[in-house]
């Protein structure tokens, strides 16, 4: 029997997945680890066997289904340029990935979307929930009746039997927001929480980290809100315009979701551009623009492509190699970014 990825891992001290990287060159990971690893590798005798599996996968008509809900945000795009190196790559080995693109949260199209993968034989589901009942509800029957892995990204639903998810801490970007507004306001006056959808369970925590360290931290801060736009730029020009016509002290905005330039006009309208303080969320052109022109004082980022890419990967790696997830949450870095760090 040959040299296992777990018998290299173990050899090594570290992760299968971390052996994963450094043997097929999938980035992430020093180089000065790749090398040794390679290394022990090359000393236990391993021999990759990937054309032999990648036979065997084509003869099972292997597939991969990824939803991605929202789908046209800016953010969901860099997303999906993840998806896209991922299905080339597992097309490479004989694999398929079908990719279904859903404008906005739908829990129907979501739904209908997951039954006719089924219908057309997929072996597991990458895919972006919403918080319904419905929702989850056909997860548990997908993970729990017909045995198909489901992995989670951008948002979660922890209790449907889902293998993993890939994605922001949610919570910890919001208290990240909370630290950076609470300077800003000097620990006191309102703030605004203007988020993108109700059933939205990561623009929800992030809702909820920031309300709750404000809370903690800064006790004199009136919280304003959440308001919900989602995540249109009309609609959320209309809700600044009501929360300024009612609170014409209001000192800042915190935005969860995609909806600034809605929120920056409402602001260039009644001349408070840089006025009022403003975080935002996610690194894209729009919004370095909106910065550089005054109306955001900080952005917090996320790793958009890795949550695109490595959902279909775990997937991959689970049917390909057998390979369980390393944890159940997999979560990528938090990136803050001012008017000084931003890229030319």
């Amino acid at each position: 029997m040959g040299v296992t990825i777990r018998q290299i891992a173990e050899a090594a001290g570290v992760s299968r997945g971390t052996v994963d990287r450094a043997l097929n060159n999938r980035g992430r990971i020093r180089p000065e680890v790749a090398e040794r690893i390679q290394k022990i590798a090359e000393e236990m005798g391993y021999r990759p066997n990937q054309l032999g599996r990648a036979l065997s996968m084509s003869k099972n008509n292997i597939k991969i289904g990824v939803i991605v809900q929202a789908c046209e945000t800016p953010f969901m795009n860099d997303v999906l340029e993840g998806v896209k190196k991922a299905k080339e790559e597992v097309d490479n080995l004989g694999g398929t990935v079908i990719v279904c693109k859903i404008p906005h949260i739908s829990a129907s199209d979501t739904i209908e979307a997951m039954e006719e993968m089924r219908k057309d034989g997929v072996s597991a589901i990458a895919m972006v929930p919403s918080d319904e009942e419905a929702v989850k509800e056909k997860i548990r029957e997908f993970t729990g009746v017909y045995q198909i892995p489901i992995v989670t990204f951008n948002s979660d639903v922890p209790d449907t039997g889902r293998l993993c998810f890939v994605g922001q801490n949610g919570i910890q970007c919001g208290k990240a927001a909370a630290g950076l507004m609470g300077e800003l306001v000097n620990g006191t006056g309102k703030i605004a929480i203007i988020s993108g959808y109700r059933t939205n369970p990561s623009l929800r925590e992030r809702v909820d980290g920031f309300t709750t360290q404000i809370r903690e931290k800064y006790p004199d801060v009136e919280l304003v809100g959440p308001e919900y736009c989602f995540e249109e730029n009309e609609k959320a020009e209309k809700i600044t315009e009501e929360i300024l016509k009612e609170n014409p002290d209001l000192k800042a905005i915190y935005m969860t979701s995609h909806g600034e330039s809605g929120v920056c006009m409402a602001l260039k309208k009644k001349g408070m551009a840089g006025k009022i303080k403003m975080i935002a969320n996610d690194f894209m052109g729009e919004n370095y623009r909106l910065m550089r022109e005054g109306y955001i004082h900080f952005l917090i980022g996320q790793d958009a492509s890795i949550q695109g890419y490595e959902p279909v990967m775990i997937l991959f790696r689970l049917l390909f190699h057998a390979e369980e997830p390393e944890k159940e949450l997999i979560y990528t870095e938090i990136y803050i970014r001012n008017e000084y760090t931003i890229p030319e």
